[in-house]
């Protein structure tokens, strides 16, 4: 995959809500819960590294819409009201390649923070 380039096939699998990217014959598919808590958008990634914001609650969050922004760039819209920030290739292709490594990241970050992917669950952590 080259800086940029666009995908030559991009699908959206709506019952199982992933996005199917393809690039050349590689392929590959990202759950709409996994592009919601991998937002470029400020509101989540923060102002700057150390600033992100964990996000809970998104494990049955839908995508509802996806709009090309000229050649370099997809906007989604989730289900949550959530719809900033803009996917651009680079971006979603960093996304692809390194699927397992950032849910595994996102996971532990959810455990130590004590929250969930559910939504709605009030969670309880036990203090000395």
């Amino acid at each position: 995959m080259s800086n940029q380039s666009v995908p030559n096939k991009i699908r959206f699998h709506k019952q199982s809500q992933s996005l199917e990217l393809c690039w050349g014959e590689t392929c590959y598919q990202l759950s709409s819960e996994f592009l919601r808590v991998h937002s470029p958008s400020a509101e989540v990634r923060g102002h700057g590294r150390g600033n992100e914001v964990l996000q809970t609650g998104k494990k049955d969050v839908r995508l509802l819409k996806l709009e090309p922004m000229g050649n370099y760039a997809l906007k989604l819209t989730f289900d949550d009201g959530h719809d900033t920030g803009l996917y651009n290739w680079d971006y979603l292709a960093e996304l692809c390649q390194h699927q397992a490594a950032y849910w595994q990241r996102y996971l532990e970050r959810l455990n130590e923070a004590g929250a969930s992917r559910e939504t709605g669950l009030i969670q309880f952590k036990a203090v000395d």
